[in-house]
């Protein structure tokens, strides 16, 4: 018979649903239950791409002998950490403070008011690795809970008062451009010169640290900033990390070569990274990185985007049983679908061999000039022969924040590339998230098949809106500005505290938890904290609301000395900090819109890389700053490049307003 989790939204829970094991969401009912009972409770985290979180739960979940040992002994509660990205930070921090290190499936132990005081990893179901058994940790867990009441307390006060303390602890100093630099050159000696990108094996891309070097690169002229951003997205596109056939990136690469990919592809990875080579290609107009950027976008847009325009979260890394089963190729199969010359000359130019790079099989990744030629005029034949597959299973719940990255990625590369087509799909989502994810002004955290059960966190509110300012530059319709505005002030009401002068995770009417989450770091994510600074600068300038770019200030000058001593943790917060402290472009065409003249205008702003912007088309309107008071000059749309509101001679010629943007550009920021 199913369990609890039958009557959930999440995938990742439904795939529990006929475990023996006797499984509650979390939520009053299973707390309620450890309390009466007073049985320490089996908190289990994990996400439908997990491909470890799959292998227990064959070991150990859907075991008889295991399950009536959790049923016995434990209340048993199943997560998905994508819908509860609170739960899984408290609770993984208190996993690294035990063990050193973290990771999924999450298993943790903790006493029935929710404190952890044990916890761990996968278990396999034997002794191996250097791993106890699964039972076996049931057994004692148990037995120390029973047996040793006094012991499981001790340790359980002292986790409770290490996640009591900040998860960072925070350097001070004055917001200056010598931040920036002193995050360029740790990133410099972070950097890996013969691989490219950030770290050993496993490796993970790291957009928003190459956002940080271009970024870098224009505010100092320093060419050693691209050469390591340029290096590191060209490594990454050549490697098997990148689906080389259907586009879009892996999760990560098991070794530091970009081989071997961790085959799952999460929703977030593809967002930040296209729009991570659509900024290198605005910068540098290297065709390559233009042709990842749009060959993700058509991945995300065919295989993971639903009938009204949502973003679904993820694609599996196994099939048929088999991780990577989907992506990879033999000769044999080569020469099934191309025929022998055509095959071999494939082979050849892709590191196609019978031996194989993985597991007997092979990852394609291009060894020769010529590898993408060659691939372009054979993937037709190819992607009709994969699509015979079983596909890898798809997790169709749509998370709000997720979807806001994707939205900006998507509707920046519909203004940048000119690409209608994009930005109609933004459109979409952005009409999507608003009628189907919002309740008042707030954002719910997750939505399938009709039902957003889940409140949302700071990161939905924050990159929603962000993802908002996007469709708008795309389009300069103004009732996307409107939404920004409820967007952004729910966002100040319900997680900031002026106290503190911080972001909280959690809003102030959720549930409380044994500590209020507030992870102000950037990992595979933006944090909460830096998206919604992000978009407090942008939006409060745009819009002329000084309160939101004081708080966003108060917010850098708290954590910024902090992360430039630690750039590695902190990509898109220095972005917000470049922002802050760069010169920002501000431009404005009065024009109706659909102006043809007024598009030329934009032209010239399309082909320019400017990371700090704000754009604004339309009439003159007293509500938008930069429209404000300003006149199309003999009814023709008429460009005003500005800088504190203060602007250069107004021009209807897209040649001069590009001598502006370049004289502009091209002066140096005070350090």
């Amino acid at each position: 018979m199913a369990n609890r989790l039958a009557q959930e939204t999440s995938p990742y829970l439904l795939e529990h649903a006929n475990n023996p094991v006797d499984w509650y969401p979390w939520g009053s009912q299973a707390l309620e239950r450890a309390r009466t009972e007073h049985k320490p409770i089996l908190l289990s985290i994990g996400y439908s791409a997990c491909h470890w979180c799959h292998v227990m739960a064959r070991e150990s979940f859907e075991d008889p002998q295991t399950a009536a040992l959790m049923n016995r002994d434990f209340v048993s509660i199943k997560v998905d950490r994508e819908e509860r990205p609170d739960l899984d930070q408290v609770y993984m921090r208190a996993v690294q403070g035990m063990t050193g290190s973290g990771g999924w499936p999450m298993t943790v132990f903790l006493l029935p008011d929710g404190t952890p005081f044990f916890a761990g990893t996968y278990f396999p179901p034997s002794d191996r690795f250097g791993m106890p058994a699964f039972q076996r940790v049931l057994a004692a867990v148990a037995d120390a809970f029973a047996r040793r009441p006094a012991d499981v307390e001790e340790t359980a006060n002292q986790v409770r008062d290490f996640l009591h303390r900040p998860s960072v602890p925070l350097a001070a100093g004055e917001l200056a451009p010598a931040l920036l630099d002193e995050a360029a050159a740790q990133l410099a000696r972070d950097f890996d010169a013969a691989h490219a990108g950030f770290g050993g094996a496993p490796k993970f891309p790291q957009p928003m640290l190459v956002e940080v070097l271009l970024r870098h690169h224009v505010r100092t002229g320093q060419p050693a900033a691209l050469e390591m951003a340029r290096q590191t997205l060209r490594a990454m596109a050549a490697g098997g990390i990148y689906d080389q056939l259907g586009g879009g990136f892996h999760r990560y690469s098991v070794d530091e070569r970009w081989l071997v990919p961790h085959f799952e592809k999460m929703l977030y990875d593809n967002a930040l990274l296209a729009h991570a080579y659509l900024d290198a290609w605005q910068l540098t107009h290297d065709p390559a990185f233009r042709r990842v950027t749009e060959e993700t976008l058509a991945f995300v847009l065919r295989e993971m985007t639903s009938e009204d325009g949502a973003f679904y979260s993820s694609l599996d890394a196994d099939s048929e049983g088999e991780e990577g089963r989907f992506y990879l190729w033999t000769p044999a199969e080569l020469e099934a679908v191309l025929g022998i010359d055509a095959a071999r000359a494939l082979a050849g130019a892709f590191d196609v061999t019978a031996p194989g790079n993985f597991e007997g099989r092979n990852i394609l990744h291009p060894v020769t000039p010529e590898a993408i030629e060659l691939l372009d005029a054979a993937r037709d034949r190819l992607m009709a022969a994969r699509a015979q597959r079983a596909r890898p299973h798809r997790d169709e719940k749509v998370i709000a924040g997720w979807n806001g990255l994707m939205l900006r990625a998507v509707a920046d590369a519909g203004r940048v590339l000119d690409r209608r087509d994009l930005v109609i799909a933004a459109e979409a989502n952005a009409r999507f998230l608003l009628s189907r994810m919002r309740e008042g002004g707030r954002m719910r955290r997750s939505y399938k098949e009709g039902r957003a059960p889940l409140a949302g966190f700071l990161e939905d509110q924050a990159a929603v809106a962000d993802g908002l300012l996007s469709v708008y530059e795309a389009t300069f319709d103004p009732r996307w500005l409107e939404e920004i505005r409820s967007l952004v002030a729910e966002m100040l009401t319900a997680f900031w505290d002026e106290e503190a002068a911080a972001f909280f995770d959690t809003a102030k009417d959720q549930e409380r938890l044994v500590v209020r989450p507030q992870d102000v770091t950037d990992n595979a994510i933006p944090s909460g904290t830096s998206l919604a600074v992000a978009v407090l600068l942008r939006a409060g300038m745009l819009l002329g609301e000084p309160s939101w770019t004081d708080r966003a200030r108060s917010a850098l000058e708290r954590l910024a000395p902090t992360a430039a001593k630690a750039p590695l943790a902190f990509g898109h917060l220095l972005t917000a900090l470049d922002f802050h402290l760069g010169r920002v472009v501000e431009l404005a065409v009065i024009a109706p819109p659909g102006d043809a003249q007024a598009d030329g205008l934009l032209d010239v702003v399309r082909e320019r890389y400017l990371p700090n912007h704000l754009l604004a088309v339309g009439a003159s309107d007293p509500g938008i700053p930069l429209l404000a008071d300003r006149r199309a000059i003999d009814g023709k749309a008429t460009a005003y490049l500005c800088e504190h509101f203060v602007c250069q001679a107004p021009t209807q010629d897209p040649g001069e307003l590009a001598r502006q943007l370049d004289a502009f550009r091209a002066k140096p920021v005070a350090s």
